[in-house]
């Protein structure tokens, strides 16, 4: 994980809160976890104080402050739009935010996805997948597969026998054939995994972490499919693509498998300090490999 730039701990957060944002500052604060780009502390109950841990991630936070609000209303499951938003102060270089705190686990932790949240992860995206404004922010990182090449036979080659070069390379040379989007440029999460998706009761109740939000191919993030769905995917999930909830054609569906195959060697060749995450890049590339479905789809 790369490493964080600036200090972040409890007493910072507290003195933040006392300067923006006094009438929150009595409640409890509790360090709710790390990632690659924000640092996470429990504020109180029901809110979670999110913060950038990089200048890498400054501008993300401040794409989810400009941009959820206006999408929230018309998604079917709970975002983390921005209750309050914080600025620099205290030493602290960035924008930050306060959100709300979603119970549940995510799906990374539960490592099972019942077959009726696909139904609901569908209606998520048909909901999001809308033409984006000229203004939505662009992440060169979900652009298009062929830009990608070169890092992905780089961490493929670093994985070594862990994978079977040959089939991955396979599955990678017939994303790249697929023909590419011919439609308008669609909002995106952009970072559509299992650690991102909050399970209640077996239902999808929270989705999470939009700093990658961008416009663009909704394959990249129709591959939360092969994450989620490694045993299924082929005979649930497509189907599910197929109904009038979310159509999808064959091209899409081929680089979509294309952008879970690029994931999931990301996840698993970066993530040794993350073993969850390992994890998931494991079983990604695993149901990217023994999915023969999609060879049968008309091209």
């Amino acid at each position: 994980m790369p490493s964080a730039e600036v200090a972040i701990d409890e007493a910072l957060v507290r003195r933040l809160l006392q300067e923006q944002h006094e009438d929150l500052a009595c409640r409890a604060l509790v360090e709710a976890g790390e990632g690659w780009d924000n640092k996470l502390l429990r504020l109180g109950d029901d809110l979670l104080v999110r913060l950038p841990r990089r200048q890498a991630a400054a501008d993300l936070i401040e794409h989810e402050q400009r941009w959820l609000p206006v999408l929230a209303p018309r998604l079917p499951v709970q975002v983390p739009v921005p209750i309050r938003v914080g600025r620099p102060g205290c030493g602290f270089p960035w924008a930050w935010s306060i959100v709300p705190w979603f119970a549940g686990q995510t799906a990374a932790e539960t490592l099972s996805a019942p077959p009726a949240m696909a139904l609901r992860l569908c209606e998520f995206l048909a909901a999001l997948h809308q033409p984006a404004p000229a203004d939505a922010p662009l992440n060169p990182f979900r652009t298009s597969l062929s830009t990608r090449s070169d890092v992905f036979v780089e961490r493929l080659q670093r994985l070594g026998r862990e994978i079977d070069q040959a089939a991955a390379l396979k599955v990678w040379r017939a994303a790249l054939g697929a023909a590419r989007w011919g439609g308008p440029s669609v909002w995106l999460h952009g970072d559509l995994h299992p650690a991102n998706l909050i399970v209640e009761h077996g239902e999808l109740k929270a989705v999470i972490d939009f700093g990658d939000l961008t416009a663009g191919d909704p394959a990249v993030d129709l591959a939360v499919a092969w994450m989620l769905w490694p045993d299924h995917v082929g005979v649930m999930f497509t189907d599910m693509l197929h109904r009038a909830i979310y159509r999808v054609d064959a091209s899409t569906w081929r680089r979509a498998r294309g952008w879970a195959l690029f994931l999931g060697v990301a996840y698993q060749s970066s993530s040794l300090d993350n073993r969850r995450m390992a994890s998931v890049g494991r079983r990604t590339i695993a149901a990217v490999l023994a999915d023969r479905t999609i060879d049968d789809l008309p091209r």
